[in-house]
Parts: structure tokens; sequence; C-alpha cells
């Protein structure tokens, strides 16, 4: 099971990597705050599923440390989101529309398949593979989100429904980061008892 899981981990952080990359930038051409938030998203799942392919030479209490930190790191895209959004505010730009929902929805597929080649390892002992499968999780309903706001603003011509994703992002992203924090705490007791 661990080679297996080695092997999907990292195939799930190359292409994470891959699709941050994009949305990175097409969130900058499309002025919106939601894809921004959900390209650091990317990068997250990147980095703990690189993290967790690490883990697998570390001790358990190590690999209990390393769960506090992907804890964390889910909460890496709400500083992103607030940022945005702070500026958002300041200047409330409509995003493009169109161009938002169609990369909404590669990111959709991308999530997808990371998704469902994580879900056999999500019940494995410990917070690392859940970890991965909630990123992955998230990131796809964050992903029918931002169609949704996407092809919202071709009607309704507003900064709004991009903030609201963005928000519901946040909001995912804390509570997986509550989820993993509680797997990480059992474990630690575990390994000490």
């Amino acid at each position: 099971m661990t080679e297996a899981l080695k092997r999907t981990v990292l195939k799930v952080a190359a292409l994470n990597l891959a699709y941050f990359t994009l949305e990175f930038y097409f969130a900058h051409q499309f002025n919106s705050v939601a894809l921004f938030s959900d390209s650091l998203d990317f990068l997250e799942d990147a980095s703990v599923n690189i993290l967790i392919f690490l883990a697998f030479s570390l001790t358990l209490i190590w690999r209990t440390r390393l769960s506090y930190l992907f804890a964390l790191l889910l909460l890496l895209p709400a500083v992103g989101f607030l940022w945005n959004a702070i500026s958002k505010l300041s200047e409330p730009i409509a995003p493009e529309g169109t161009g938002m929902a169609l990369v909404g929805l590669g990111a959709l597929f991308v999530n997808l398949y990371c998704a469902l080649i994580l879900n056999k390892f999500k019940n494995i002992k410990g917070g690392l593979a859940k970890a991965a499968y909630f990123s992955a999780r998230n990131d796809a309903v964050s992903n029918i989100l931002i169609i949704a706001a996407g092809i919202t603003t071709l009607f309704w011509i507003s900064a709004i429904p991009d903030l609201i994703v963005g928000a519901a992002i946040f909001l995912m992203n804390a509570d997986s980061a509550r989820d993993i924090l509680r797997a990480a705490r059992a474990e630690h007791k575990e390994s000490t008892n």
C-alpha cells in the first residue's frame, strides 16, 4: 500500500503544480479572486503531496507533526483570499466570466481525477493521506463554485459572485484543516500511549 500511495502522491503533486501555473496566470488575466485563491490551493496541494511522499521515511511522531503542518497549509489560500478580497473591494471590477468558467472547468477535471486516485487511501490511519484527499475534494467543490460564479458573471456583471466563491473556498479549507488536526491529535495520543 505504501508504494502505491507514494506513486499516487507524486502524480497528484505534478498535476497540481502544473495546473497552479496555468490557473495563477489566468487569475490575473481574468481579474478573478476565486481563481487566484484556487491557484494557491493547487500550490498547497502540490506541497502537501510532496511532503507526504517525503514523510514515508519519518517516524510516527514526525508524521504526526507533519499532519499539523498540513492543516496549516490548508489555510494558506485564506491569506491569498483575504489579500485579494481587500484589494478587490477597493476597486470592484467584475472578472471575465467565460474565461473564469473555462479555467474552473479544467481545474475541476484535474481535481476530480486527483480525488478519484486518492480516494482509496483516505482511510489510512493518520492524517497524511486524509490531508491529500481533503485537499483534492475541496478543490473539486471549489471549481464547481468557480464555474457557477463565472456563468453568473456573464449575466450579472459584478465582482460579488467572485468574492463569495473566494470566501467559500476559505471556509472549506478551514473545515478540512480542523478535520486533519483532529486526526493528527488522535494519532499523536496513540503514539504516546
